[in-house]
């Protein structure tokens, strides 16, 4: 299944509705004026009915996530040595990193976004036709082992999907329509090659703990949104003020 980054939009605007009333009540509800970010812990394990836990996948952050649609076996590589994953139906894995020591805080947003592009793959996963379905689970078999490469090649395809589904679960339109007339009266900001002016960088700042994303998350979605200004670093004409992106 292909699809436009328009109709991803309008999955996550359909997604997010049913789950907002799922969540905060059908009567209730989230009123429009409120600025919150996505729960996507909730989102994952009430809503999706998705089992959540930590692993280590990685030394170097190349894997930070996995979902499996059947049960099957991961084969990890490390140092010369093997070892198997066993992922169920349903079933996240995030890296043990998110969890470790100091790094709760420090990895917060890297974390939502991960369980947010893993619960992109099962939103996408079930809008597939019962044919693609059963494709999908014979290609995850049980009892059957793949590599990182072979996993990496598999979902390639839908990699793209996940991610924009993903940014847009984590922080939808409207809210970030809100967001940017809150904090900056709906002005673009201006990205001068990866550095930003005070007030911008504020904005950029106040986005990011408003919806619990890192800031390159952050930009990418404000990029997509049309709420951002690429410049060239050499158009700042005050250097005092500039902010870099990370």
């Amino acid at each position: 299944m292909y699809l436009s980054r328009t109709q991803i939009e309008e999955i996550a605007v359909a997604v997010m509705k049913d789950f907002n009333d799922f969540f905060f009540g059908e009567k209730t509800g989230r009123k429009k004026e409120d600025l919150q970010g996505t729960p996507i812990d909730q989102l994952a394990k009430d809503y999706l009915g998705l089992s959540v836990s930590f692993a280590h996948l990685s030394s170097d952050g190349n894997l930070c996530g996995l979902t499996a649609y059947a049960d099957t076996e991961f084969v990890l590589e490390e140092n010369g040595q093997s070892k198997t994953i066993f992922l169920k139906q349903n079933q996240v894995i995030l890296d043990m990193s998110f969890i470790a020591p100091g790094q709760v805080r420090n990895l917060c947003g890297k974390r939502r976004f991960t369980l947010a592009h893993e619960c992109a793959h099962q939103i996408l996963y079930q809008m597939q036709s019962e044919e693609v379905k059963a494709s999908c689970r014979k290609k995850y078999a049980a009892h059957t082992a793949y590599s990182l490469r072979d996993l990496k090649t598999k979902e390639d395809w839908n990699e793209w999907q996940a991610n924009v589904l993903g940014a847009a679960i984590l922080m939808p339109q409207d809210q970030i329509d809100l967001a940017m007339w809150y904090f900056a009266a709906s002005n673009k900001l201006k990205n001068y090659g990866g550095y930003f002016n005070y007030k911008d960088h504020s904005v950029l700042k106040m986005i990011c703990q408003a919806f619990g994303v890192s800031k390159s998350a952050a930009i990418i979605r404000l990029k997509e949104l049309d709420y951002m200004e690429e410049h060239a670093y050499s158009d700042f004409r005050d250097p005092l003020e500039v902010w870099n992106e990370e």
